[in-house]
């Protein structure tokens, strides 16, 4: 079809996503042909023209939803009749306790990665995703991690639209002349996301004032800042006392790796905030997930006898006189 000046929401879209492909030759766009997925797709087949990216959308079908595969055919098609190549997977979510929204959050992303094969994968999280991610950990008296939100680049997912209101993405779609598909389940009070979006920012919103939002965005930029610094000084305890090789600290995008002991009296004479984060990195880059309650059981085990120890997710920490010893699940079994 003929190409098409952009409107002022649109551009701001298209824009946004260009800055973020600069350089970059080929990406994945998730496309579920909602607002802001679809508004992304139509933004990277803009931008693309002009960074020299080539981009395919990827059109993931959870089935969970009567009609799901009309709706993923109808936005493979919309989206190739403005000219971008898309592919449809279709997944089984598998709920293993983690709760349907994270269930299909899973099944969805190993479904875009399997596609995308090492290339960026874009996704059309907005401000709006952004200050609800911020609530929802703030009510689960989350720490730093969590309270810094979505990384706009985290690993092989980017997210370029995170300035970005959810009220443009619905104009810009509007602007290119398409129609959005509007998922219910984004309605559904049952889901806790749907219910901050529909209730409880809007009711903050009224007693509060206008900009609530913005602030949540903003409070998730400063804290990614503070999370930095607090892996890094993570990372530094765990090399100057020989847990990390030194070559290794600062990336966090390694594997799960085999970890020494933890010295208990060097990690007890530490303020509790970085003794927390030392804990929290020594399991993570182990492999093993851990919650509040899990590292403050772990550093508790300076109070016990020698041969206490925490069951973690597929693993236990035990006390061996002045150290503390991971042993996971699979090591145990072989």
């Amino acid at each position: 079809m003929a190409r098409q000046e952009l409107g002022p929401h649109s551009l701001r879209v298209a824009q946004r996503v260009a800055e973020m492909l600069d350089g970059v030759e080929a990406a994945v766009v998730g496309c579920s042909g909602g607002p802001d997925s679809l508004a992304l797709a139509l933004g990277a087949e803009w931008a693309g023209r002009r960074t020299g990216t080539r981009i395919t959308a990827v059109i993931v079908d959870h089935r969970l939803q009567s009609g799901s595969d009309r709706v993923a055919a109808e936005t493979a098609e919309l989206l190739a009749w403005r000219g971008i190549d898309a592919v449809i997977r279709q997944v089984d979510v598998r709920d293993t306790g983690e709760g349907p929204e994270s269930a299909a959050r899973s099944a969805r992303r190993a479904a875009l990665l399997e596609v995308a094969q090492g290339r960026p994968v874009l996704l059309g999280h907005t401000l709006d995703d952004q200050a609800e991610t911020v609530l929802l950990g703030l009510a689960r008296g989350s720490g730093v991690t969590s309270l810094a939100g979505i990384r706009p680049r985290a690993g092989s997912f980017w997210h370029p639209l995170l300035e970005i209101r959810r009220t443009t993405t619905v104009a810009a779609c509007r602007e290119w002349g398409v129609r959005p598909w509007h998922d219910p389940q984004n309605a559904d009070p049952v889901f806790r996301r749907s219910l901050v979006r529909r209730s409880t920012l809007p009711v903050l919103e009224q007693d509060l004032g206008p900009g609530v939002a913005e602030a949540l965005a903003r409070t998730a930029v400063l804290m990614q800042g503070e999370d930095a610094v607090m892996a890094d000084l993570a990372d530094a305890w765990l090399a100057r006392h020989a847990v990390l090789p030194q070559d290794l600290a600062g990336d966090q995008s390694l594997p799960a790796l085999p970890l020494p002991t933890l010295p208990l009296p060097d990690l007890v004479g530490e303020p509790r905030g970085l003794a927390r984060r030392v804990v929290k990195a020594w399991l993570q880059r182990a492999g093993v997930e851990s919650s509040f309650v899990h590292v403050e059981a772990v550093l508790d085990l300076q109070h016990a006898r020698g041969g206490a120890g925490v069951d973690l997710p597929g693993a236990r920490v035990t006390r061996r006189g002045r150290r503390l010893e991971l042993n996971r699940g699979d090591e145990n079994s072989s």
